[in-house]
């Protein structure tokens, strides 16, 4: 009987200029090899999140909404790297359920917008506050567990896995361990599983999957010049010393992490934590609160002919009459609310009527790239 193994830390091609793995790849690929569900954590953003939910599901796979977060070593705020790559470490997030994944999204949001440096990163403050939801992996070596550890800080790294543990609740966090074939990874997996002796943490294992098969990483390769403007002859380059963080099946995962089952089920145990249900195709749009008497439909009726009212004291050609006005207006109108958009309509008005009230320049030009 084959070990239950379930992939959690893998990366798409929204991992951008990094992952070279397509989604529809990895779904049919997960297939393939028999797994029931997925994971997809691609760095500090969801841009591929509901193209993999709605194509995991269709495949009968459980999908796993994720993200490899970017981490300050202090607060979000703060523009200085202290020592660490880029200002920040790597932390996997997944989400179990929906308010969860609605976690997630604030998380990012606010990466980008409040905490960005080099990377989009949240701090523990943030991660504290939205964390219901939420399970986390101490993920690769350039995870703030592993970072202590490779430097022999083991007071700071149980430390870090003791404030992890009280952000996620217990069970709730597990150490990563990876088997990819670098040297650095091997003694990190040793420093790892002596620290889930001391801690009670448990340990699952991952494969950072960045690409589909093992033969793949000479174009992944390629991938990583295009991010750091290298070529590939250049020996001064970012470059992954390893030919094998790629889409393992469960039984080439149990080749490599035999002797640690434990490990492996681990990441099933995780998986039927997850029960991620996104509302798709509803509409979600904000509720504009109209005067008291009108409804939606009614107001933006009002709001419209007061409009075309002015503007037809403004106009200056005649050919026109001005019946033919009102009637595309009745027209528009009546489309409008067949399709319930007349809140969105008035969310629309608002905004503009805030700009031009405060100068603010709007485009005279509809669509979303006018807009």
């Amino acid at each position: 009987m084959t070990t239950p193994f379930v992939h959690l830390h893998v990366h798409s091609q929204y991992s951008l200029l990094d992952g070279a793995n397509r989604i529809e790849d990895l779904v049919a690929q997960a297939k393939a090899h028999g797994m029931n569900a997925l994971a997809l954590t691609d760095h500090g953003n969801l841009f591929g999140a509901v193209q993999f939910y709605q194509q995991a599901t269709k495949a009968g796979i459980k999908p796993i909404i994720g993200v490899e977060a970017y981490i300050a070593p202090r607060s979000r705020l703060d523009r200085e790297n202290h020592g660490v790559h880029h200002g920040s470490y790597h932390l996997i997030l997944l989400a179990t359920n929906y308010a969860g994944y609605k976690n997630l999204l604030k998380l990012v949001s606010s990466a980008h917008l409040e905490g960005f440096y080099y990377r989009p990163r949240i701090d523990k403050e943030l991660l504290a506050a939205h964390s219901e939801g939420l399970i986390g992996l101490s993920a690769c070596l350039r995870g703030e567990i592993p970072s202590f550890l490779a430097d022999g800080r083991d007071t700071e790294a149980d430390a870090a896995a003791a404030q992890y543990q009280d952000i996620f609740g217990r069970g709730r966090f597990f150490l990563e361990l990876q088997a990819n074939g670098l040297e650095a990874q091997t003694r990190m997996n040793g420093l790892l599983l002596a620290m889930s002796r001391r801690t009670g943490l448990a340990v699952a294992a991952t494969n950072d999957c960045h690409y589909l098969h093992q033969g793949d990483h000479h174009a992944h390769d390629i991938l990583l010049c295009l991010q750091t403007g290298k070529t590939v002859t250049m020996t001064d380059r970012m470059k992954f010393q390893t030919n094998e963080l790629y889409f393992k099946s469960a039984e080439q995962m149990l080749a490599t992490f035999g002797e640690l089952p434990g490990a492996l089920t681990a990441t099933q145990a995780i998986a039927d934590q997850c029960d991620l249900k996104l509302p798709l195709n509803q509409l979600h749009l904000p509720d504009y609160q109209v005067p008291p008497g009108y409804t939606k439909a009614s107001y933006l009726e009002e709001m419209a002919q007061q409009g075309l009212r002015e503007r037809l004291k403004r106009r200056h050609d005649d050919r026109i009459p001005e019946t033919r006005y009102w009637e595309r207006l009745k027209e528009e109108l009546t489309v409008i609310n067949a399709m319930e958009y007349a809140g969105y309509f008035l969310v629309v008005w608002d905004i503009i009527r805030f700009a031009r009230s405060r100068q603010i320049p709007v485009g005279p030009g509809r669509g979303s790239a006018a807009g």
